[in-house]
């Protein structure tokens, strides 16, 4: 298999994966960083990093991923799959960090 091939396999899977859209992804992340602690003070205001690097991908276009785009969306893909559906909460959770909710059709 070629490398463009795998690409678009990989950007077919992950944007099948992801079922949120950055600006709902966004918010979420946002919420869930502010806990009753408040937002910490680095920079990245405690959002996960892998959560980060969904919002990143969603935001190019498919000529312009890098290789840490695609191990981004690997990952994504992975978890989905091994996951499944699960909606008890910490699963769902998990879930929509990085851009899947489990409760959309």
């Amino acid at each position: 298999m070629t490398e463009a091939f795998d690409t678009d396999m990989l950007w077919e899977e992950f944007h099948r994966s992801v079922n949120m859209n950055s600006e709902e992804l966004r918010a979420y992340l946002l919420a869930d960083a502010s806990n009753e602690e408040g937002f910490p003070a680095d920079p990245d205001l405690g959002i996960d990093s892998l959560g980060r690097g969904v919002l990143h991908v969603l935001s190019k276009r498919k000529g312009d991923l890098t290789k840490d785009d695609l191990e981004v969306m690997r990952q994504v893909v992975e978890i989905v799959e091994t996951m499944g559906d699960k909606t008890d909460d910490q699963s769902r959770r998990e879930l929509m960090s990085v851009g899947h909710d489990p409760l959309r059709g």
